[in-house]
């Protein structure tokens, strides 16, 4: 019973570090480094992550600078940029790339703050299946005289608290997200 409480609780971990991961790369006012961490470079004919060719640094709060180790990777990390989802306009001086975050406008900030609102739903439901099934281990033990009755309850008992603890914190990282991209 112990084994399937334990994988309900990394699983419902991995849930929220998985909205983390989402909302990291989800863009608001601030630059972020972050941003850039899904971004491949076709570097000599291998996709390689951007922050495998280059290092990227946020010396202001509207402002990125990458710098490649290489100077010839300089033209296709600003194609890869100007391809990705992000949709900012790096500018290449010839040494270094500077790409500027111009702020959100409050139709588009609405719209980041609804997507991340789906985001965390997501997350939630997904909880909520990891709980399902965790509930269905217990209830499998219990058939196979694994476990008695009352373990069961106790069992489903703490999976219900960690669930509740599970989307608190999910509500928590989302109020906190939205609060970010609201902030002007």
């Amino acid at each position: 019973m112990q084994n399937v409480i334990n994988n309900c609780d990394q699983k419902m971990k991995k849930c929220i570090a998985s909205l983390s991961s989402d909302y990291a790369n989800l863009r608001t006012g601030r630059a972020s480094a972050a941003l850039f961490d899904k971004i491949k470079v076709d570097y000599y004919g291998a996709e390689t992550p951007l922050s495998q060719v280059a290092s990227i640094s946020v010396p202001e709060a509207r402002l990125v600078v990458i710098q490649p180790w290489d100077k010839t990777v300089l033209s296709a990390i600003e194609k890869a940029i100007q391809k990705s989802e992000l949709g900012l306009n790096p500018n290449n001086d010839g040494k270094l790339i500077r790409v500027n975050f111009p702020p959100l406008t409050q139709d588009r900030r609405k719209e980041l703050a609804k997507q991340a609102k789906a985001s965390a739903e997501g997350a939630k439901v997904a909880v909520r299946n990891v709980r399902r099934d965790a509930m269905e281990d217990l209830k499998k033990l219990q058939k196979a005289s694994e476990i008695s009755e009352d373990q069961q309850k106790d069992g489903e008992s703490k999976i219900q608290k960690l669930t509740d603890a599970a989307i608190a914190e999910i509500g928590k990282v989302a109020e906190a997200k939205e609060k970010e991209i609201m902030e002007i």
